[in-house]
């Protein structure tokens, strides 16, 4: 299996297929596998080289000791290092979520190696929760031990009985129940008491940063879904802010587009990357 190594992290990566490179970064209590399962990344693999890599704390990437790096600063510089451990210039990156708050936080450091940013169902925040340090402590805490303290039943059950904000699209389709076991696949690879440190430490601002927003320079294209409540507002925040942004709505959709929509979120994604190309 396919690993770097960036101080005291082993990071997991796989790829597929040939052509431009595209970088794919998944969100909270998701892996590689967010991408891979509902077949997004064979759909991508068609017309470009796809990197899916595992943020520390999730999936099969491993940290040794502290500091444990849980945190969009960090995770951005993993991208960077995985970028040039492939020996890549420039290259496409997509950040879904969690992994969309470390991407849009990276290009506001310096958005020169990207052809392209794709952002789905994410903010430019690193808190999707608002309020003070001690409300955002407070409201981890609480999620961070519901993750630590529940089977996967539980969390499956909870997540079906009380679906918003991330599974509302998924509860609402046809193909709920076939949708909610291909996602518990996901989270099962994931270890509970990692996901728990990961929500405690990466969560932390609420600040989408707005003058940050506004100094990225590549092509910028942003998705979500018209039942995503969460990332809504930070969606069309961001195609305000950023220049030349490009913006699109699934209808009918929800929080996690690459289960929900995987035809059309790949459709969208290639089109944006040969309008873009490296």
């Amino acid at each position: 299996m396919p690993f770097f190594e960036r101080g005291n992290a082993r990071i997991y990566f796989e790829e597929a297929g040939h052509g431009d490179p595209l970088i794919t970064v998944h969100g909270l209590n998701e892996n590689t596998t967010y991408w891979s399962l509902p077949g997004v990344t064979e759909r991508l693999a068609g017309s470009c080289r796809v990197i899916s890599m595992d943020m520390r704390g999730h999936g099969r990437t491993m940290v040794e000791g502290d500091p444990l790096g849980f945190d969009a600063e960090t995770i951005g510089a993993d991208i960077i290092g995985l970028a040039d451990h492939l020996k890549l210039g420039r290259f496409h990156l997509m950040g879904h979520s969690t992994g969309g708050f470390a991407s849009s936080r990276l290009a506001m450091k310096d958005s020169s190696r990207f052809a392209a940013l794709i952002l789905t169902n994410t903010t430019s925040a690193t808190s999707p929760v608002p309020g003070d340090p001690e409300t955002i402590r407070k409201a981890n805490d609480a999620f961070a031990q519901f993750m630590e303290k529940s089977d996967m039943d539980q969390i499956v059950a909870y997540s079906q009985e009380h679906p918003s904000p991330f599974f509302t699209g998924v509860m609402e389709s046809e193909k709920s129940e076939e949708l909610m076991a291909s996602f518990r696949k996901v989270m099962e690879l994931n270890e509970k008491s990692l996901i728990g440190a990961f929500i405690r430490s990466f969560f932390t601002d609420p600040d989408p940063r707005v003058d940050g927003l506004r100094t990225i320079r590549c092509p910028v294209l942003i998705i979500y879904g018209d039942k995503d409540d969460w990332f809504i507002q930070s969606s069309r925040l961001m195609a305000k802010e950023i220049p030349g942004a490009e913006i699109i709505e699934y209808k009918g959709a929800g929080h996690l587009s690459a289960f929900e929509a995987p035809e059309r979120l790949a459709s969208d994604v290639m089109d944006f990357i040969r309008r873009h190309p490296v």
